[in-house]
């Protein structure tokens, strides 16, 4: 067993070309080989967040605080709140963050294949992020 105490690890900012605005990544977790769970406790300020990506096996999120958006390629930005739990399925292309006037905190919970969890693309404009 190991217990990674809080505060045993600094926040870090999320870089500029995974993230639109200011984004905070906590306690982020990678699990040993042969497990392939990696994730982080990720706060987004209002207008705040993540370019477009797909995750090669997938992608949980627990919305935990605030509220927030998020959106598939193709369909419909979601309002999201804390207690809901969103799943992407495989290689779907999506985004999510804060909202226009609200910060969103969540749990982000993804594997890696081939020791990959995510592959970026290019960011949500200010277009795309305001229909």
């Amino acid at each position: 067993m190991n217990v990674q105490r809080v505060g045993s690890q600094p926040s870090i900012k999320g870089p500029s070309d995974w993230f639109t605005g200011t984004v905070r990544l906590d306690s982020p977790f990678k699990a040993a080989e042969p497990a392939r769970v990696t994730g982080a406790i990720v706060t987004f300020e209002p207008g705040a967040r993540t370019a477009w990506h797909t995750h090669p096996l997938g992608q949980t999120l627990v919305v935990t605080g605030g509220c927030g958006w998020a959106q598939r390629w193709g369909g419909s930005i979601e309002e999201i709140h804390p207690g809901d739990v969103v799943w992407f399925p495989p290689g779907e292309k999506h985004w999510h963050g804060g909202t226009s006037t609200t910060a969103m905190s969540h749990i982000a919970i993804q594997e890696a294949l081939d020791g990959k969890a995510v592959d970026w693309m290019e960011k949500v404009s200010d277009e795309q992020y305001r229909k």
